[in-house]
C-alpha cells in the first residue's frame, strides 16, 4: 500500500466514523457498475423494486442485504456483476398516499384534474425515491445506479404497451362485464390476491319470500340483505324434491314488489340451509354464473363509492351498510325477516385501503390466464426451469398456477400505465395500439390504468431494454441469475414474472428464486403499526452500524423461514465487529513498516502458523460453498467461529510469542501469516460486513484500490496440514484442561503450579516438547514435565485428553474425595458414550446404509471414548489406592 494511505486504526470501533463517506468512495470508483467485459461471465440480479410510498422497512433491509451479499461475492469471484436498482410506482398504494396528502390540504384529485394530479404524484415519487436511495447508501448496497429504472419510465412504458397490444391481438386480453372485487374506498377493481380475508363477527339473515298466487313461501338466507334489491331469481337444485313443484313459478321480491323466477341449477347445495338461494347476478360471482346460464337480468344497486343507486328505490343515497341496517328493520316489520343468526365469517378486505370489498358487476380488462399458466407450468418440467430455494415453494407456486383465474388488470386510477385502448366517439369501436389513432380527435382513451403488477411482472427483462431484443444489456444480462423475495409475494409477483417472461422471451426470468420469510418481533408477532412493534432499519444503523444490522439479518435465519428481531442479537453482532476491529488493530500495530512485498509464506512455520492456515483453508471452503447455496447463516457461523475462537482467541495470542521475541526470521514469518490470514478473512467477511472490512483492508499490506473488487479467497492445497490440525487440537485441549482445573480449585492463572503431562507414546512426547513454549506461556507452570512414563502423585487434579493425560499436583488445594467424585461423574459420561456408539455400530441397518465415512467416524469415536474411559478408570484406581 502507499505510505500516504497507511494510518493506524483508532483505538475504539465507532461504526458511524467507519461508515461515513465510504459509500461515496465506492461510487466514485464505479466499483458497482457492470462493465460488459467479454472476458468475464455475467451475473445478474434485479432488485425487487420498493414502492415509492414511503421509506424502506426492516424486511426491505433483509431482502436487499442478501442480494448485496451475493453480488459482492460474485464480483470478487470475477463475474461481471449487474445488480440493477429501481423502484415501483405502486399504483393504488401511492395514489392513496397522494390523495391523503391532498385531503390534508383541503383538495382532491377531481378538483386538480388528471394532469395536475399526475404532476403532484411525480413530486411525491421524487421525494420518496431520494429517501430510498439514502437508505440504500446507509445499508451499503452495491447497486449499479447507471442503470436505475422506474416502472413508469419511458422504456418500461414501451414494454408495457408492447405486452398489452400483443396479448390483445392474441386474444389473451379481453374486455368484459364480470363480477370483480371492488374497493369502494379507492373506487377501483382489485385482483383476487389483493383481497385479504379476515374473520369478523357477522350475521346470517333468514327470510321468507312469498310465492305468487300461493300461501307458500320459500326460505333463503344471506349475510348481505341489502343485495336483495338486485335479486333476479331464487335457485333450487333440480333434484330437490321439496321444491320440484315450484320450479318455473315466481316469487314476489319483498319491499321491491318485483316478480322473480324460481330456477333449477346444480350450483345449489341441497344440504346447506334451506336448499334455496337468492340470485343477485350483479353482486356475487357465483350468482353471475347462474344468471348467465338462465339468461337473468343483472341489476346493479350500488354506486362505485358503495352508496345505493337509483335501482335501490327508497334507499338510494344510503351507504351500503346504512342501507343494510334500514332494510333489516323494514323486513322485520313486514314479517319477511324471521331470524338473525350470529356467526363468524370470512370477509374480504382491500389489501391497500382496508375497506370491505364489494363483489361488483363492472366492465373491466382481463388477461385470459390458462394458456399463460400452462406454458409456465410446462417450463418447470424442463432443465431450464426456475429453481426455488427452498424447493418446497415450487409446490406453492404450482398449486396457485393450477387453480388460476383470469386476471383483472384494469384499475380505476390515474397513477399508473394508462391502458392503450381508445373508443371511437361515435361508433364506439375499440382501438388498441402502442400509438394513439391518427385521427385522435375522434377518439377517447380509456380512463383506467393497468394493475401495478402488470408492469412489475416485466421487470427482469423490461429493465434490460426489451422489447428491443438486440439491446446490449438484454442480450448480455438476461435471463437473470437470482431473484430474492419473500414468500408473501410468490403469487403477486414471482408467478407473473415467470409466465410473462416465458410468453415474451421464451426463457425463465431468473435461474434461482431465493425465498425468505417475514421479519417478526421478538415474540414472533408480525410487525405492524397497530401493534407499534415495527423497527426502523435506520434506527438500528444509527445505534449499531450497518455492518451489525446486516450480519444479524443474514445469519439469523435459514432460507424460507421467518426471522425474529432482537436488539440483543444486533448488539452481539456489534461485539463481533468490535472483536474483528481490535484483533486487526493489534495486528497492524505489529506490522509497522511491513509492506505487501515483505509477505513471505515460504519460511519455516510454527505449529500455530500451519494450523491457522489450514483452518483458513477450511473456512474458505465452508463460506464459499454455503454462500453459493444461499445458506448465509451457516457461512456466518463458520466465519464467526474462525474469527472469534481461532484467529482472535488462539492464533493472535500465540503469535505474540514470536512477535515479542528476538528472532527476526520467526517474527517476519508470523507477520506474513498474520497479514495473509487477515487479508483473506476480510475478503470473506466483506460481503457480510462491507464497511468495517474495507476500513481494515485499506490498512493492511495489499494491492488494489478497494476490497470490493479484490479477488475472492481460493483454497491453497499447500497450506492444508492435517498433522498440524491434530497437534493443535491436542495442544488446545491441554491448555483448556489446565484452565478448567485451575478454575475448579480457584487457582488463578497468575499462580504458578506444577504441570505433568503423560503422553501415550514417545511421538506425542516429541510433539509436545516441540511446542513447550506454548504450554509454558498459556499454562504458566512452575515446572513442566512431559513423558510417556510418569510417577503420578496422589494429590493431583487430572484430565483426560486424546493421546495424553494432564495432572496438576496441587498439594493443599485438592480434596481427594471430591476429585474421586468428579472422576466418577466423568467415568459415567464416558460409559454412556461408549454404550451409545457400540449400540450404533451394532446396528446392521446403520453400518450397511450409512456412508463409509460416517461409519469410520463412529469407529474412531469408539476408540477415542474407550481410551478415555480406560484412563479415567486407571486414575480412579490410583486415587482409591
Amino acid at each position: 500500500m502507499d505510505e500516504e494511505q497507511k494510518t493506524s486504526l483508532p483505538s475504539k470501533y465507532h461504526p458511524k466514523a467507519v461508515e461515513k463517506d465510504r459509500y461515496q468512495f465506492w461510487l466514485k470508483g464505479k466499483y458497482f457498475e457492470a462493465t460488459g467485459d467479454p472476458e468475464k461471465e455475467p451475473f445478474t440480479i434485479v432488485i425487487p423494486p420498493p414502492n415509492v410510498t414511503g421509506r424502506l422497512h426492516l424486511g426491505h433491509a433483509w431482502d436487499m442485504t442478501m442480494q448485496d451479499t451475493i453480488s459482492r461475492m460474485k464480483r470478487m469471484q470475477g463475474y461481471d456483476v449487474l445488480w440493477l436498482p429501481g423502484m415501483d410506482h405502486a399504483g393504488i398504494a401511492t395514489q392513496a398516499k397522494v390523495e391523503a396528502k391532498l385531503k390534508e390540504q383541503g383538495k382532491n384529485r377531481y378538483e386538480l384534474g388528471r394532469e395536475k394530479f399526475m404532476a403532484t404524484a411525480w413530486e411525491w415519487k421524487e421525494e420518496y425515491a431520494d429517501f430510498i436511495r439514502s437508505q440504500w447508501e446507509s445499508l451499503g448496497l452495491g447497486l449499479d445506479y447507471s442503470r436505475e429504472r422506474f416502472t413508469l419510465d419511458d422504456g418500461l412504458s414501451d414494454a408495457v404497451k408492447e405486452v398489452f397490444v400483443t396479448l390483445y391481438e392474441k386474444g389473451l386480453i379481453y374486455r368484459g362485464e364480470y363480477i370483480i372485487n371492488w374497493d369502494p374506498k379507492t373506487r377501483t377493481a382489485l385482483s383476487d390476491i389483493e383481497v385479504i380475508y379476515e374473520e369478523v363477527e357477522g350475521k346470517f339473515y333468514h327470510m321468507r319470500y312469498p310465492i305468487k298466487d300461493s300461501d307458500e313461501t320459500i326460505e333463503i338466507a344471506t349475510t348481505r340483505p341489502e343485495t336483495m334489491l338486485g335479486d333476479t331469481a331464487v335457485a333450487v337444485h333440480p333434484e330437490d324434491g321439496r321444491y320440484t313443484h315450484l320450479i318455473g313459478k315466481t316469487v314476489i321480491l319483498p319491499i321491491v314488489g318485483r316478480e322473480i323466477e324460481i330456477v333449477a341449477d346444480e350450483y345449489v347445495d341441497m344440504e346447506l340451509g334451506s336448499g334455496a338461494v337468492k340470485i343477485t347476478p350483479a353482486h356475487d360471482p357465483n350468482d353471475f354464473e347462474v344468471g348467465n346460464r338462465h339468461n337473468l337480468k343483472r341489476i346493479l344497486i350500488m354506486h362505485e363509492d358503495g352508496s345505493m343507486n337509483e335501482n335501490a328505490g327508497k334507499y338510494e343515497g344510503l351507504d351500503r351498510l346504512d342501507c343494510r341496517e334500514q332494510i333489516v328493520k323494514d323486513l322485520q316489520e313486514q314479517g319477511v325477516l324471521f331470524h338473525i343468526e350470529e356467526r363468524i365469517h370470512q370477509v374480504g378486505h382491500s389489501e391497500r385501503s382496508g375497506a370491505v370489498v364489494e363483489p361488483y358487476l363492472s366492465t373491466q380488462w382481463f388477461v385470459h390466464m390458462q394458456p399463460l399458466a400452462d406454458a409456465a407450468m410446462a417450463l418447470q418440467e424442463k432443465d431450464e426451469k426456475v429453481n426455488f430455494v427452498p424447493e418446497r415453494f415450487e409446490g406453492t407456486y404450482l398449486h396457485w398456477m393450477e387453480n388460476i383465474r383470469d386476471w383483472v388488470i384494469s384499475r380505476q386510477l390515474w397513477w399508473g400505465h394508462r391502458i392503450p385502448a381508445w373508443y371511437h366517439k361515435e361508433t364506439k369501436e375499440i382501438y388498441v395500439g402502442k400509438e394513439a389513432p391518427a385521427d385522435i380527435e375522434n377518439w377517447e382513451q380509456d380512463e383506467d390504468v393497468l394493475d401495478t403488477w402488470f408492469s412489475s411482472a416485466l421487470w427482469p427483462f423490461s429493465t434490460m431494454g426489451w422489447p428491443d431484443v438486440n439491446a446490449t444489456d438484454f442480450k448480455r444480462y438476461f435471463p437473470t441469475d437470482v431473484l430474492v423475495t419473500g414468500y408473501d409475494i410468490i403469487f403477486f409477483w414471482v408467478a407473473r414474472m415467470i409466465f410473462q417472461s416465458k410468453e415474451f422471451t421464451d426463457q425463465r426470468p431468473f435461474k434461482d428464486v431465493l425465498i425468505h420469510g417475514l421479519i417478526r418481533d421478538s415474540q414472533g408477532r408480525k410487525m405492524s403499526k397497530s401493534l407499534g412493534n415495527g423497527v426502523d432499519p435506520m434506527e438500528v444503523v444509527d445505534k449499531y452500524g450497518a455492518d451489525s444490522l446486516r450480519y444479524f439479518l443474514l445469519t439469523g435465519s435459514t432460507p424460507g423461514q421467518d426471522l425474529r428481531f432482537h436488539w440483543e442479537k444486533v448488539e452481539s453482532t456489534w461485539n463481533f465487529a468490535n472483536k474483528v476491529w481490535n484483533a486487526s488493530r493489534f495486528s497492524l500495530m505489529n506490522m509497522e513498516g511491513f509492506t505487501y512485498e515483505d509477505i513471505d509464506l515460504t519460511g519455516e512455520k510454527s505449529l500455530a502458523d500451519k494450523w491457522i492456515l489450514t483452518r483458513l483453508n477450511e473456512t474458505i471452503d465452508h463460506v464459499t460453498k454455503n454462500t453459493n447455496k444461499y445458506e448465509f447463516g451457516e457461512a456466518g457461523r463458520h466465519l464467526y467461529n474462525f474469527i472469534w475462537d481461532e484467529l482472535c482467541d488462539w492464533y493472535i495470542e500465540m503469535a505474540k510469542l514470536p512477535l515479542y521475541g528476538e528472532d527476526e526470521r520467526r517474527k517476519n514469518t508470523t507477520r506474513s501469516v498474520l497479514a495473509y490470514v487477515l487479508d483473506q478473512t476480510m475478503r470473506m467477511l466483506h460481503p457480510y460486513m462491507p464497511f468495517v472490512t474495507e476500513e481494515i483492508w485499506q490498512q493492511l499490506p495489499h494491492r488494489g484500490e478497494s476490497i470490493a473488487i479484490a479477488t475472492w479467497p481460493e483454497l491453497r492445497s499447500e497450506f492444508h496440514d492435517e498433522v498440524a490440525s491434530t497437534e493443535m487440537k491436542r495442544l488446545v485441549s491441554i491448555i483448556k484442561a489446565v484452565r478448567n482445573i485451575r478454575a475448579e480449585v480457584d487457582t488463578p492463572m497468575s499462580k504458578q503450579v506444577k504441570l505433568l503431562i503423560q503422553a501415550e507414546d514417545n511421538a506425542i512426547v516429541a510433539e509436545l516438547e516441540n511446542n513447550r513454549d506454548y504450554l509454558e506461556r498459556f499454562c504458566n507452570p512452575s515446572e513442566l514435565t512431559i513423558s510417556s512414563q510418569l510417577d503420578i502423585p496422589e494429590q493431583a487434579m487430572s484430565a483426560v485428553i486424546t493421546g495424553a493425560q494432564v495432572y496438576l499436583p496441587l498439594e493443599g488445594l485438592i480434596d481427594v474425595d471430591k476429585e474421586i467424585k468428579r472422576l466418577e461423574k466423568e467415568l459415567s459420561k464416558w460409559n454412556k458414550e461408549v454404550e451409545r456408539v457400540k449400540k450404533k455400530l451394532a446396528n446392521e441397518g446403520f453400518v450397511n446404509k450409512a456412508p463409509q465415512a460416517v461409519v469410520d467416524e463412529e469407529k474412531q469415536k469408539e476408540q477415542d471414548y474407550l481410551e478415555k474411559q480406560a484412563k479415567v478408570k486407571t486414575r480412579l484406581e490410583e486415587l482409591k489406592g
